[in-house]
Order: structure tokens, then sequence, then C-alpha cells
């Protein structure tokens, strides 16, 4: 029996089962990616976020806190500072001389205090005997004229010690003893004393003077 030749035929059992696809099944769909989680709504009654509470949610950086100032020392009251002394009692100088030569050692003081820098104003020369010869010269043109001279304090002035109570208060005053009675530097030196505002230069003996102030100058 004569062969013939055929071509292989693959029958469908031998090609292994076909797979179909379930027809209950369905393609499932692909979950979306999770994003940002919205802000949560406030409750009623509480108080959402503040705006700063946010922005630090959000990443944003604190600014820094302010730099404290550091507390100022409060000064301790200054205090108080007691009266000079030597404001309120004048000084004292004393100048060796007799009854003779104390009026003309009232001249030198006179002069050098104005050399000095002190205005004649300042100035009020006190004499326990004779007058000296500026004040008897204005003298003889009356009291009133001579005692505007006083009021007017623009000019060195000589009185007696006598009257040195109603001779106003002058920065220095000088006081001559030449002569006159026994007890005028006792009566006039302490009331030329209250005069003088800052110095009291007196020209006399000098046992005498200490024994009227009771000083050791």
């Amino acid at each position: 029996m004569p062969l013939t030749t055929e071509e292989p035929q693959i029958h469908e059992s031998a090609q292994g089962p076909r797979v179909t696809p379930a027809a209950s099944r369905t393609a499932q769909t692909p979950r979306p990616v999770p994003g940002p989680r919205p802000a949560a709504v406030p409750r009623p009654g509480r108080p959402g976020p503040s705006p700063a509470a946010a922005s630090r949610a959000g990443g944003a950086p604190r600014p820094a806190p302010p730099a404290q100032r550091a507390p100022q020392a409060t000064p301790a009251p200054a205090a108080p500072t007691a009266p000079s002394v030597s404001a309120a009692v004048p000084q004292i100088q004393l100048i060796p001389a007799s009854a003779e030569g104390a009026l003309d050692a009232a001249e030198e003081a006179v002069d050098l205090l104005l050399d000095t820098g002190r205005a004649p104003g300042d100035i009020l020369v006190l004499t326990t005997g004779d007058p000296h010869p500026w004040a008897a010269h204005e003298l003889s043109f009356g009291e009133a004229a001579y005692w505007a001279l006083h009021d007017a304090g623009d000019d060195v002035f000589y009185a007696d010690a006598a009257q040195a109570e109603r001779a106003a208060e002058r920065p220095v005053v000088v006081f001559a003893t030449n002569g006159g009675p026994a007890d005028a530097t006792i009566a006039a030196l302490p009331t030329a004393l209250a005069r003088a505002g800052t110095l009291l230069i007196v020209c006399g003996d000098p046992q005498q003077v200490n024994s009227v102030l009771g000083t050791g100058v």
C-alpha cells in the first residue's frame, strides 16, 4: 500500500485546555494615591487653629524671640549734704597793729583786697577812733548824703564802729582799732563780725581781739 505524504495535523485535544476569562470577574480599578489631608473642620464652640499654628503646621520657620533687655539699675538717691560751716561763719584774719598804726594797716588791707579782684562795693571799713579822712569829707555834706553813698553800695564805705549796726552786710569788713573809748572794741567788734559775709579783717592788738571774739587767731 503506497504511502501518501500528509501534513501533520494537530487535533484540538492535543492543544490543551483553553483558558477563557471568567465572565463574573471584572478588572480592578487602581486606588488613588493619597494626597495631603484637608484641615479638620472646627467643632462648634471651639476656635479653629490660629494663623500662627497653621503656619507652623505648614513648616514655616518660627520667628526668633526678641532679645530680652537687661533691667536698668535704679540710681540710688544722693545723700543730703550738710551745709558748709565756712559758708555760715566768716573767716577772721588778724593784722597786729598799734592804735596809731591800725588805720594805716586797714588802708593797706583795702588796697590788697582791691588788687586781688575784690569789688569796691564789697568792702566796709569801721574805725573805733578818729574817722577815716574819706568819711570826714563826705560827712561834711550832711548825714543824708553820706548814708546815701552807703546805700548805693558801689564804693568802699568808711564808718564809725559805733554806727556798725546801721551799716548793711558786706562780704568783707575791715575793723581798725585806732583808739577811741576803751570799750569801743568790745562793743563794736561782735557787730562787725555779724556784718561780714565771708571775711573779717581786724587791725589791732591780738590779745584784745582774742579776748573779745574768743578765738585764737
